[in-house]
């Protein structure tokens, strides 16, 4: 936890989504403090005209075809720690994959323990069995 959603256009390559996660994944790892294993992403592609992403009246232009929106369902974060993982985000994609910050849309959605379940129908943090 948290759970990524991670929309893309297609015509990526499995390396490229690979990596793609990856970063997020680094993210979330150093701003959330969460383990290693706490790995929770869904990767979906779509047609370049199914993802308008326009700039809410900042002054940019996104690149056609490099849209990338990410939306994390995750346990309530401290501002901190939320600022931080946009500067990683953005440092971890203009760095490692080339890919211009401009085009990151990055929602965070909160939610509460009792929403939650790792598998076999339990509420792990309602059980004790996670923390």
């Amino acid at each position: 936890m948290p759970l990524i959603k991670i929309d893309v256009v297609k015509g990526k390559s499995s390396e490229e989504l690979q990596a793609i996660a990856d970063v997020i994944h680094e993210s979330v790892v150093k701003a959330f403090h969460v383990p290693q294993r706490d790995r929770y992403q869904i990767i979906t592609q779509h047609e370049n005209n199914e993802m308008i992403l326009l700039d809410t009246g900042l002054g940019f232009e996104r690149e056609e075809g490099k849209q990338i929106a990410i939306t994390v369902f995750s346990r309530k974060r401290a501002q901190e720690d939320k600022i931080n993982f946009y500067h990683l985000l953005q440092q971890g994609f203009e760095e490692k994959l080339g890919i211009n910050s401009k085009n990151l849309l990055i929602a965070i959605l909160e939610n509460g323990d009792p929403d939650w379940s790792f598998g076999f129908g339990n509420a792990q943090f309602i059980t004790g069995e996670l923390s």
